[in-house]
């Protein structure tokens, strides 16, 4: 490409995001939601199937995925294993598991999703230690106190596994046909093929919960694995294209951008496939990572869709006046909503 044709490019490019931009500026307008293939919610196999796909050049999703024990302790109320899982053939997955102390019967199980935050060298701790913009309590013990087994895994650029930036492992990846998020969820996904193999784990009743980062990840998982039976998000609801509208996408990490995405999927694309199965986001106002349009847009795309699946009550969206932060009643809620469905 010539230097006009690139000034051309540029231009161009610029004058489509500042039309989105001011289209969505207009006094008491809603952004329409952009036209997608697929957008009825009935083929969702084909559609699951062509999410996958855009994920990139992934390891073979039928490969063993095996485990090391480092080893347990007994914490607050619970056990927690140390674990290295390999499950992409790439690099090993350091892990953590926690279960009841004294649990003797198969329980529920959650896949904790950890969040991004900067916090490169957290990652899986994060399950254990909690962060500063959650709830006091950890969700290790918060979870197991309810009864539930959890699995939280290190993600690619995090924890042990954060011997690359995060900038360079998206671009070694995106020269080998790979795309960082897709090898995120890849591992995710993996991960719950491991979980379910444990035997104190009831495979029927799986969960998924994250912040962040981590409620993309909660997203994506529940709605590419139907074993996931709930899917719970926090803090990272967030429609596409009202992001590109508000100039928004450098809130975002590279990690959260999937080449050709949009030409086919919207967020609500992405979330419609997680019905009927129970679903619940949380929000927070003034969180510059979520633009309220996009919240507006996502729930009434999700009402209609549980609706026509006749199950209105397993929808749930709740929004808080704080940024990007968990709330205590949030908590609660995140807490009640999984009695309730798992």
């Amino acid at each position: 490409m010539g230097d006009l044709e690139r000034r051309d490019f540029l231009k161009a490019s610029a004058a489509g995001l500042g039309a989105l931009a001011t289209s969505a500026a207009a006094a008491g307008a809603e952004l329409p939601v952009p036209p997608a293939t697929g957008r009825s919610h009935r083929d969702t196999a084909a559609r699951r199937a062509r999410l996958y796909e855009l994920l990139g050049d992934l390891p073979d999703r039928r490969r063993p995925a095996t485990a090391t024990k480092r080893g347990e302790e007994e914490k607050d109320g619970y056990v927690l294993e140390s674990w290295v899982l390999d499950l992409n053939g790439l690099e090993p997955v350091p892990a953590f598991l926690a279960r009841p102390k004294g649990l003797c019967h198969q329980a529920p199980a959650v896949v904790f999703d950890h969040s991004h935050g900067g916090g490169y060298d957290i990652g899986k701790k994060e399950l254990v230690d909690g962060r500063s913009y959650m709830q006091p309590v950890p969700y290790a013990k918060a979870l197991t106190d309810e009864g539930y087994v959890v699995l939280g895994i290190d993600h690619w650029c995090f924890g042990e596994r954060g011997h690359t930036s995060e900038l360079d492992t998206f671009k070694a990846m995106l020269w080998q046909g790979r795309v960082l998020w897709g090898m995120m969820v890849y591992d995710s996904l993996r991960a719950l093929d491991w979980l379910v193999t444990r035997g104190d784990v009831d495979a029927s009743r799986i969960a998924t919960l994250g912040m962040s980062m981590g409620s993309t990840m909660a997203q994506w998982l529940g709605a590419l694995d139907e074993r996931v039976k709930v899917t719970v998000d926090i803090c990272c609801l967030t429609e596409y294209h009202t992001l590109l509208a508000d100039r928004g996408l450098a809130r975002h990490g590279i990690y959260y951008y999937v080449p050709g995405l949009l030409k086919e999927f919207t967020a609500s694309d992405v979330n419609a496939l997680i019905v009927p199965r129970a679903h619940l986001g949380l929000a927070g106002t003034k969180d510059a990572l979520t633009p309220l349009a996009g919240l507006d847009i996502i729930e009434r795309e999700l009402k209609a869709a549980y609706a026509e699946a006749g199950h209105p009550d397993r929808w749930k969206l709740l929004r808080y006046e704080v940024g990007h932060q968990e709330t205590a009643e949030g908590r609660q809620e995140v807490l009640a909503f999984l009695r309730a469905n798992l």
